[in-house]
């Protein structure tokens, strides 16, 4: 009796681990999918764009021409946008964060508010650029602006910095916090020498991915106004005078990489493909770019951190 409830229980074994064993490889067949239909489109994007890049593409404005068309309008606006992006956006998120994880009591109103929060990371982009249209571009009256075009980003994005913060500061153990006021650290001074101190790698990973969201939006840009053509740059950000900061350049027109490349996918030359590819060439290596110093900075705060 005892031999044949062994030889089952061999066998129930076997029978799981084929299911592991196939489970195993429909994740990979998945993975390989996923992968290898990136790297397609990636290729395809490098063998087409890769002979345009050079400087003149940097340093040209766009053309009706493409051999003489650039993307420098549109760099140096999605640069600016990108900076009103994290300028209104990391604070608020953070600080938002911090508010709802340390300070805010327990309660229904609290419990809305974390609801929502959560909901709004869901909701499409389109939703938040008919929001920034009536409320930043007419309500405001800063129009068709890199100011609007930066704080509707900066909505866009905001759920999720403020998820990734609670996550991090959740992840922080309780024994530092309880050290810190044993030594008699006040709220503050726990929350800013220790919480957001070891919280910070996985803060910087939630500003990252919302920032490389950001970047790539099309639709809320396009609905408060974007210019498809523009053959001129804002107002520089310095000034040869005192107090040597112009903020001129927020009320600028602008156009951003996804608008350039959308103008150029819409024409039928071929060639306009090309400095299309070649554009969104550029924009995936901002994109790894931003990436890349993210993971750098936060190993090198992971690594200064003492549990």
């Amino acid at each position: 009796m005892l031999k044949q409830d062994v030889e089952e229980i061999r066998t129930l074994i076997a029978r799981h681990k084929r299911w592991d064993v196939i489970f195993a490889l429909c994740g990979t067949a998945a993975l390989m999918v996923g992968i290898l239909t990136f790297l397609t489109l990636f290729v395809g994007m490098v063998l087409d764009g890769a002979p345009r890049l050079n400087i003149d593409f940097f340093t040209h404005f766009p053309s009706r021409r493409a051999e003489n068309a650039g993307i420098l309008s549109a760099w140096v606006g999605t640069t600016l946008v990108m900076l009103v992006t994290a300028a209104a956006a990391i604070p608020l998120g953070v600080g938002a964060a911090v508010y709802l994880e340390e300070y805010a009591p327990k309660n229904w109103l609290t419990d809305v508010i974390e609801i929502n929060v959560t909901n709004l990371a869901g909701v499409p982009s389109i939703v938040y650029g008919l929001l920034a249209l009536g409320l930043f571009v007419y309500q405001f009256g800063f129009g068709q602006s890199i100011l609007s075009a930066g704080l509707t980003l900066a909505l866009l994005i905001l759920p999720v910095v403020i998820v990734a913060t609670r996550e991090s500061i959740r992840s922080v153990p309780a024994a530092i916090r309880e050290g810190a006021y044993a030594l008699g650290a006040t709220k503050w001074q726990t929350t800013y020498d220790h919480i957001l101190r070891y919280s910070a790698p996985g803060i910087l990973t939630g500003v990252i991915i919302g920032m490389a969201r950001a970047i790539g939006e099309t639709a809320p840009i396009i609905t408060i106004g974007a210019l498809t053509f523009i053959a001129f740059l804002p107002e520089p950000p310095i000034s040869s005078t005192f107090p040597f900061l112009s903020f001129e350049w927020l009320m600028s027109p602008f156009t951003v990489m996804p608008i350039q490349m959308f103008n150029w996918t819409s024409r039928p030359e071929a060639a306009f493909h090309e400095n299309a590819a070649a554009a969104g060439l550029v924009l995936v290596v901002m994109t790894l770019s931003m990436n890349g110093l993210a993971i750098f900075i936060r190993y090198r705060l992971r690594k200064n951190i003492k549990w």
